[in-house]
Parts: structure tokens; sequence; C-alpha cells
């Protein structure tokens, strides 16, 4: 998993995930990485909007850790003799996640219009509600105190954990279906991606259950204790991490 940590201006995530372009079917798993470029909390509709608007890109620091992260995917690929045929970037269609995948399409050398990149609306940014619109990411601890006591709890108007992790298992579904056997870079944002690898770590060690299939498995790990947890997930700021 790939991730880039928050920073005050608004950023992106970015995951990595292998992938093939038009990839054959394949009893493979895909390998995920997801990077996180940090940001402050898109609450609201007009917010989520105004978050895709091209102004609202990566500053320039942002582009630089985007393309650091890139340099250190393509390495990590050519170690594990990954062909960038079968590399595929999943992005958030907010602005600077879109312009993250952007910059490290650019340095794998990927046509960002191509089939390779995909943009999935289910990797966008928590929604945490009007009460924290536009508020600092200093307000995120009053939303993590309230995961921890109950996830399915929503915050006013916001989403609540399970919420997020709910549309996270969708989009897994839809790359496991798409890109068996490929290695994909998932892009999106802080609380996403945390919940993301706490349901894919749990569902790791439920390897032994009889489940059979991710979307089984995500929904049996998907209880109060293991997403009340997502914070030990938290991402730093340029980190990529490989979660499967």
């Amino acid at each position: 998993m790939v991730n880039m940590g928050r920073v005050r201006d608004r950023g992106s995530a970015t995951g990595n995930r292998s992938i093939m372009n038009q990839p054959e079917q394949s009893s493979e798993p895909a390998k995920m990485y997801s990077k996180h470029q940090g940001e402050e909390a898109e609450t609201s509709d007009v917010a989520t909007r105004k978050w895709r608007l091209s102004e609202y890109q990566l500053a320039s620091e942002g582009v630089k850790q985007a393309q650091l992260a890139g340099e250190l995917f393509l390495e990590q690929l050519k170690e594990r003799n990954i062909p960038l045929e079968s590399v595929c970037i999943c992005y958030s269609p907010f602005a600077r996640t879109s312009h993250t995948a952007k910059v490290v399409a650019s340095v794998l050398n990927l046509p960002f219009e191509g089939p390779q990149c995909k943009v999935m609306e289910d990797l966008r940014e928590r929604y945490f509600g009007p009460s924290f619109e536009l508020m600092s990411h200093d307000k995120y601890p009053e939303i993590w105190a309230l995961d921890e006591k109950d996830p399915f709890m929503q915050p006013a108007g916001g989403e609540s954990a399970n919420d997020v992790a709910n549309r996270l298992a969708s989009a897994m579904a839809s790359m496991e279906l798409e890109f068996q056997g490929c290695a994909v870079l998932i892009v999106s944002h802080g609380d996403p991606l945390q919940i993301l690898q706490t349901i894919l770590s749990a569902v790791k060690q439920h390897n032994g259950s009889t489940c059979d299939d991710l979307s089984s498995m995500v929904q049996a790990v998907k209880i109060p204790s293991i997403l009340s947890q997502h914070r030990k997930f938290a991402l730093l700021t340029g980190e990529l991490r490989q979660i499967i």
C-alpha cells in the first residue's frame, strides 16, 4: 500500500495495485498498494464539487511528493519483475488525487487517459458532515474519537467509518473482478486508505475462514471491534505502503 500523509493544504492520496491493460483472467489475486497525500476535509456537496475543480490541484510540494512516490513505486515494480503493462492506477475523482495519479502515471510512462488509469467514485474522501465543513484537519480527532466509540455511528450528516468501508468494499470488488493477477496503485485520501488497510489486514488474518471470495471476507471482518481501530493504520506524508 502506498500512502501520502496529510498536510495543511488540501491534498490527495494515492494507492498502488498491479493491473494489466485489459488483463486476462487469472486465479492470482491483484497486488495492492496505496498512496495518500494530505488534505483538509471535503465535507459537503458544495465542497465535494469544489474539490474536483482543476484550481485545487497539487501545490508544488505535493507534485514533488507524488513524483518521489512514483519513483519509489517504479523501483518496487522492478524489484518484483512486474511489467508496466501489468500496472493500473485507480484514483479518487477529487482534483488533487487526480493530479497525483497523473504525476505518478507520468513517472511510470503510462498514458493517463488510457485504460490503465481509472477514476473510481468510491475512492473519494470521507464526508465528515456539515459541522466539519471546510474545517482544519485539527478537528479530525473528534471524528476519530467517535469512530473508536462506535464506527457505525455517523457524525451529524456525515459518513461513519462503516459507511466508508462499504463503498471501499465495492471498489475492491470491482478491482478484483477487472484486474486479477495485476498490480494496482490506489490514489485516495487519509481516512479511506487507513480504513481500507484495516479491512484488508483483518481479511489476511481470516484466511482460515470458510469464505472463498473477497466480498464475503470483507463482510465478515466489517465489525465494530475491527473498524474502530483504523487509526492504527494512519499514513505519513509521502509514505508508500503495500497492502496486499
